[in-house]
């Protein structure tokens, strides 16, 4: 299933992306579906990583933590967060996502761990 996100901003430490609640990301009782919000925050974790983590350095999600805080009835709007990343280190890293209904209650939150890793010599 996609979800189609649409980016609204990024830039390091921190990206806004929003989905648009429609039939195809809806479960049964007409509310967005609790994997399609996943899905929106992990969306927004990878673009974030990847415009965060410096220049020698690649990262890969490692895990995540999600939780579903009230039911998600409108379109939603996800803001994530990432730490500046100064040490040419192994490391983890925490992404936090918040997403956001229309009225701006907060819905799900989700912590996605990254693992930072040197980009080997060439």
């Amino acid at each position: 299933m996609s979800i189609r996100p649409v980016m609204d901003e990024l830039e390091p430490g921190r990206a806004v992306a929003r989905l648009k609640k429609r039939r195809r990301v809806q479960n049964h009782i007409g509310t967005v579906h609790a994997i399609a919000c996943a899905n929106l925050c992990e969306f927004v974790a990878g673009l974030l990583a990847e415009a965060t983590t410096p220049v020698g350095m690649r990262w890969i999600p490692k895990g995540m933590t999600i939780d579903y805080l009230a039911k998600a009835g409108t379109s939603l709007r996800a803001v994530g967060q990432m730490p500046d990343v100064t040490q040419d280190e192994n490391q983890d890293v925490v992404v936090s996502v918040d997403v956001f209904d229309r009225e701006g209650t907060i819905v799900v939150h989700a912590d996605i761990t990254m693992y930072l890793s040197v980009r080997p010599a060439k």
